[in-house]
């Protein structure tokens, strides 16, 4: 076996990867528009009190027995984003985006988009500017602030 063989070998391997990656991200995007149209079909927007929220692995004690049973075996092991919260008089865990999460007031009435049991967003917020920023992304906001200031002032 020379050189010339050895790569023919490895571009045919590498071909047939490629060609099963976009397989699988073909099918994967499929299941994705199905989970937002799903979504979109069945957004309530209600009012709940938070409790608690952590992130943590879904376990029969923090779901319903049949949610959990229900979830891939891949979801079972990751940490998700969990809120305990009053929905009229029961309380509930929902499940939730990281940008929610981060933004979500502990201890406080809001309201929110619900599907099912996961909140999508919450109504009257703006997320991206409630999220935490970094030092040099306050003083780039301040100085753009203070720049239209002047443009506004000169005119």
């Amino acid at each position: 076996m020379n050189f010339s063989d050895v790569l023919i070998i490895i571009v045919i391997v590498l071909a047939l990867i490629v060609v099963g990656l976009y397989y699988l991200n073909k099918k994967s995007m499929r299941r994705m528009i199905q989970a937002q149209d799903f979504i979109d079909q069945n957004r309530t927007t209600v009012q709940i009190f938070v409790i608690d929220k952590k992130q943590e692995k879904p376990s029969p004690t923090n779901l319903p027995k049949v949610v959990y049973e229900q979830m891939p075996k891949a979801s079972r092991m990751r940490k998700t984003n969990m809120v305990r919260a009053k929905v009229g008089p029961q309380i509930v865990t929902l499940l939730c985006d990281k940008p929610v999460y981060n933004v979500l007031p502990v201890k406080k009435t809001v309201k929110v988009e619900l599907a099912g049991m996961y909140i999508i967003g919450m109504t009257g917020l703006n997320l991206e500017d409630k999220k935490k920023k970094t030092f040099s992304e306050k003083m780039s906001a301040s100085v753009n602030r203070s720049m239209e200031k002047q443009s506004k002032n000169k005119k």
